[in-house]
């Protein structure tokens, strides 16, 4: 299967979902987070601000702020900028994301863990997002724990063409479940 074609299916299946089942799976994937040892260790993180299609971040966003330093993406040109969440400074910016306003802008470097939204997930955290690159080239220049967060039908039992360019993510959560992905790091040569 490929990405456009896990693009269509994974979107049928969203528009199946009631309100009170996104609620309860937004909640039952962001509970399984907070209780992961990456969530627990990080102090700055770099979460995303949910589109309707998405897991809503907003209960977690709001549960969290004042114990931890979340951080959101603003889409720039081709690239995303990181900025501080302050709830009084939001608005809606590229493809009507609510996203951070000010000249604040973070460095990759000082972000610890990602919660990575994609359309699905394998089991071997390749990620289907939305097309752009957005999050490819962002990740790309990072060494922070990568969390993607979805429902249970977004993680897909096939295995997603991966190309070069994109980023696997360390660790996936659903509903159900929490796999932790094992990358194989290269051997050094002699």
């Amino acid at each position: 299967m490929n990405k456009e074609e896990i693009r269509c299916r994974v979107k049928a299946r969203k528009s199946l979902l009631s309100s009170a089942e996104k609620t309860r799976a937004a909640r039952e994937v962001f509970n399984r987070l907070e209780r992961s040892a990456a969530f627990a260790l990080a102090e700055n993180i770099l979460l995303y601000h949910s589109l309707p299609d998405e897991l809503s971040s907003r209960e977690f966003l709001d549960r969290w702020s004042s114990r931890k330093h979340f951080f959101l993406p603003r889409v720039n040109g081709l690239n995303l900028e990181i900025l501080p969440y302050d709830r009084s400074r939001m608005a809606l910016g590229a493809f009507h994301i609510e996203e951070p306003q000010g000249d604040e802008t973070v460095d990759i470097s000082e972000i610890e863990l990602i919660i990575v939204p994609a359309v699905a997930y394998d089991r071997r955290g390749n990620r289907v997002g939305r097309g752009k690159g957005y999050y490819d080239r962002l990740l790309s220049e990072t060494k922070a724990t990568k969390v993607g967060v979805g429902y249970d039908f977004q993680l897909i039992d096939e295995e997603i063409p991966a190309e070069p360019h994109d980023v696997a993510v360390d660790m996936v959560i659903t509903e159900s479940r929490r796999l932790v992905i094992h990358h194989l790091k290269p051997k050094r040569q002699p």
